[in-house]
This record gives structure tokens, C-alpha cells and sequence, in this order.
């Protein structure tokens, strides 16, 4: 292990929902629960005003709505998400070459190998430094941990939350693990707690304490080997800078079962669609085609077909699910359904493909045309299902918490809706709290919009205040309590952040 603090580890303070609350000034300082809002729908993201309820992340939403009813619950907007994760994941490169990203939000990073850190102070400076540019940048909070190696450095960002700062000094690691829980260190969960805990064993102290052998005799060999390392804070894992993605796959739950077998096939082909759009997205192709299917009793099966070469093609994405759904009996009902592409490359071998897909798709064209019409039925024969739902105009859908646009009163964000009717609430993330108004669905004048930055983009030579922001929009990161935040290196043209999210000082804990 290191002898300097210079691992950081970066964890985004309730990422997406303090993503909406700077998005929309009517939230800010509320509790939002950002999920799925069906009745299957699980919570990704609570607000620490929603945490105060006992609303946590991977808790079902109907536990979520008995806790906290008055909360906000917004459809997730990973496009907003992942836009402000680049902005983050930036400014951790800018640090460091060695970034090792776990997810949207969180990531470690080598400061060391970027010559960023090599002692206590130029750490704890780093730090500073990166919190102070991800608030003006973003408008959002993070907490940082600063320790000799990556289980220290991850352990010490969650005692830094929210929007906090600690760094754990060599030398200071067991003492500073030893009154801790079990829980605390990876991989410990609850089974794994609850066997420890029926063994006496409770701290991780007392882990140490146990010694190794009776670790191995309790946990099994490659557990117990490695939570003793632990316990003693232990740990070389070095920070990684590329992970290589094994697969690209999307999966829908569903509020209700499906039962009708036509239904469950234009679903796969629509998976089929996103899961290749992703694809694409990444700069990728691959060979073999994944299915999986949940059925009403909770089984999960999971079928793949391996092709001749990688693809990105989405035809031959779409035909490859369809032939694996041929296999899979779907009678009892579906509750989640997905379609996945692994085996990947970045590159493609379009012509194994082309002459088949076109052949298919002549062949495809050529029975449409000799199948009579729905104008050609019979009075007393109806038109198939499939042609009909495709002839009935799509419904307009509008998720909560999703943004949209309306020709006389400007970009807004959806808070409701149902029986025909769709509440909005007209604000930007640069104005105070907004109107609320209520259309009608299918109202041409609204319309679907792409989210606005959490920083307004001024230009530099504007004389002016910003349009939509008044005396109360909160301003939060024009002022930095950090140490050290002079030291930025974002520009003094940097756009004000006027989130108003998270603003506390921030907290340096030994």
C-alpha cells in the first residue's frame, strides 16, 4: 500500500435527483424520489430531504410513496445523467491519466500518476480543488475520500457525505477501521454479516482479531483470505484506467404481465432497436445476441445466438432476438423483458449480413404485398391485432419529470398526468419557481424537449444578467468555503452555477 493519501475516490451526492433539483427551482431544498413509477417501480435515487423519511435507493416505490407521499417522484432522465457524468469524468481527467470510472457517479482516481498529489497537503489541495470545479461546472455536489488505497479512499467519501471532504493519514487506517461494522468493508453484505454476527463477530476489529484461519473456516478460503487483508486495511488494487465493456443490453419491467404473443415481439424488436442505438453510440458491433425473458412466476430465462461476426446492424439484431423468443414459452405472462449484444469488437462485418437481411426483407415485402389489406377483410373479419395497433395513432406519452416545450409559454417539465390531461410547470433551472398550467395531451402547442444545461452558458462579453434569473435565484458555487479554492483552474469566465444544490462547507475530518 501507498504511503501518501493519493487515491481519491469521487462520489456524487444523490446524483440524480440532485440533478433534478438544480433542473427545476421548484424542488430545490424537497424531497424527490427519482424511479420507476409503476407499480413494480423501484427507487434509483432518493434526495437527502427523502432520506429523512427512510426513502432509500433499490427500495420499491410503493414502500417509497407509504414513507414520504408528499415527495416529489420523477421518470429518470439518463440523458441528462450522462451528460453531466462527461462533465465530471473530465474534470477527473484532467487530474489524473489513471481514472477509473464504477459508474455515472462515482470513480477513483490515481493522483500520484498524474503528479497531482504526494503528500497529505497537496491531496487534501486536489480535492478541494476538484469539488470547488464540479460545483462550477455543474451546479452539483461531491464528496471526496483521500486515502492510501482504493477501499480506504471509497470507505472515506461515504463518511464525507454530503458535499464533504476526508482524508485518512498512513498510519491512522486500523484505528480508523477498527470500531467500524463489518458492513463497511466490500463485499460484506447482509448474508454475509448475519453469518458473522451469529459467530460473535461484529467490528472490524474483532475481524482481525478472529485471525485468518477462523476467517477461512467461517467464510470459505478465497472470503475469508481476503477480508482478513481487509480488516488489516490491506488493499493493492491499483486504479484502472480502461474497464472493457463485455456487453451492451437494455431491459424494460413491465407495470403489468403481458400475455399476447404479438405484443411481446414488437416489444423485443423495439429493445432490439435501443440495444443497437447504444451500440452504435459506444462505437461498437457485436456477435452474439442476448434474450432475456422474466416470466409471471419470477423464472428468468436466457437465450443467445452466436453470428458469424460482430454486427451493429439492427436488422439482424431485430431477427436474431425474434428467432430466440420463438423458443421461449411466454403463455403465463411477462414481466421484463431485455436484449443484449456481447461478444464485442469495434468493428463490423456488414457484408456476412447484408445479402441475408436484404434477402429477408424482399421476402418480407413481397408476403405483405399478396396479403390482402384490412381494406380487403371481410365485414365480419376484422384486421389482425399487429396491423391494427400499428394503424391507431400513437399516444402521446409525457413522464413526469421529463422536459418539454410549449409554443407561448416556453420550456416547462411535465409534474403529471392521466385522464387525457398533462400538468406542467414552466421553469428553467436559471429562473425561480414557475406557473403551473394544465393541457390537454394532445395539445400541438406542447412538445416534447431536449433538458437545458444545470449552468446557464453565458457569453463571456454579456453585460447582463442572464435572462430568467432574479434576486432570488440561488447562486450557489459563486462562493467556495473549501481551502484551498483559489487554486482552481476553472476560468474566471466559467459560467455561475445556480443549481442551489447541496451548499454546504465543506468538511475536512482527519
Amino acid at each position: 500500500m501507498r504511503t501518501a493519501p493519493t487515491i481519491l475516490h469521487l462520489d456524487m451526492d444523490a446524483f440524480f435527483a440532485s440533478a433534478e433539483q438544480a433542473s427545476k427551482p421548484s424542488l430545490r431544498g424537497k424531497a424527490v424520489v427519482v424511479g420507476g413509477l409503476g407499480p413494480r417501480g423501484v427507487v434509483a435515487t432518493a434526495s437527502y430531504e427523502a432520506r429523512v423519511f427512510g426513502v432509500n435507493s433499490a427500495m420499491p416505490m410503493a414502500q417509497a410513496r407509504r414513507r414520504a407521499p408528499n415527495a416529489a417522484y420523477l421518470v429518470p432522465r439518463f440523458g441528462l445523467y450522462r451528460e453531466v457524468s462527461e462533465q465530471v469524468m473530465g474534470l477527473l481527467r484532467a487530474l489524473s491519466p489513471l481514472v477509473e470510472p464504477l459508474s455515472l457517479d462515482e470513480a477513483f482516481v490515481d493522483l500520484e500518476a498524474g503528479g497531482t498529489a504526494w503528500d497529505d497537503a497537496s491531496a487534501r489541495l486536489a480535492g478541494a480543488k476538484l469539488r470547488a470545479d464540479i460545483r462550477a461546472v455543474t451546479g452539483l455536489t461531491g464528496s471526496v475520500g483521500l486515502a492510501a488505497s482504493k477501499m480506504l479512499a471509497k470507505i472515506a467519501s461515504e463518511q464525507a457525505k454530503p458535499d464533504g471532504l476526508v482524508l485518512i493519514e498512513p498510519g491512522t487506517e486500523r484505528a480508523m477501521l477498527g470500531p467500524m461494522s463489518v458492513r463497511t468493508l466490500p463485499g460484506v453484505g447482509p448474508a454475509t454479516g448475519d453469518h458473522l454476527r451469529r459467530a460473535g463477530i461484529t467490528t472490524v476489529e474483532e475481524l482481525a482479531e478472529a485471525g485468518e484461519d477462523e476467517l477461512v473456516r467461517l467464510l470459505g478460503k478465497a472470503h475469508g483470505h481476503a477480508l482478513f487483508a481487509m480488516a488489516l486495511a490491506h488493499d493493492d488494487r491499483p486504479v484502472v484506467a480502461e474497464r472493457e465493456t463485455k456487453s451492451v443490453s437494455v431491459e424494460d419491467t413491465y407495470d403489468v404481465d403481458i400475455h399476447d404473443r404479438v405484443r411481446v415481439g414488437l416489444e423485443v424488436a423495439r429493445l432490439a432497436d435501443r440495444c443497437v442505438r447504444r451500440l452504435r453510440g459506444a462505437g461498437l458491433s457485436g456477435r452474439t445476441i442476448v434474450l432475456k425473458v422474466r416470466r409471471y412466476d419470477f423464472s428468468t430465462l436466457t437465450r443467445s445466438e452466436t453470428l458469424r461476426g460482430p454486427t451493429d446492424d439492427v436488422g439482424v439484431v431485430r431477427e436474431a432476438a425474434a428467432r430466440l423468443l420463438e423458443g421461449v414459452d411466454t403463455t403465463g405472462g411477462v414481466r421484463l423483458l431485455g436484449v443484449g449484444v456481447s461478444g464485442l469488437a469495434d468493428y463490423t462485418q456488414e457484408d456476412l449480413f447484408a445479402q441475408a437481411s436484404a434477402q429477408a426483407q424482399a421476402s418480407a415485402q413481397a408476403q405483405a404485398s399478396a396479403e390482402p389489406t384490412a381494406e380487403e377483410h371481410p365485414a365480419d373479419e376484422p384486421a389482425e391485432g399487429a396491423a391494427a395497433e400499428e394503424e391507431a395513432p400513437a399516444e402521446r406519452r409525457w413522464p413526469s419529470g421529463h422536459d418539454v416545450r410549449h409554443a407561448e409559454h416556453g420550456h416547462g417539465w411535465v409534474q403529471g398526468s392521466g385522464l387525457g390531461r398533462v400538468t406542467v410547470r414552466f421553469e428553467t433551472p436559471y429562473s425561480e419557481p414557475g406557473r403551473v398550467r394544465t393541457f390537454r395531451t394532445d395539445d400541438p402547442r406542447l412538445e416534447p424537449a431536449d433538458p437545458l444545461p444545470l449552468v446557464e452558458r453565458r457569453a463571456e462579453t454579456a453585460d447582463e444578467p442572464p435572462a430568467g434569473s432574479g434576486p432570488g435565484a440561488s447562486e450557489a458555487g459563486t462562493q467556495d468555503p473549501d481551502p484551498g479554492s483559489q487554486a482552481s483552474s476553472v476560468p474566471a469566465s466559467r459560467p455561475k452555477s445556480r443549481s442551489g444544490g447541496g451548499g454546504g462547507a465543506a468538511t475536512s475530518r482527519p
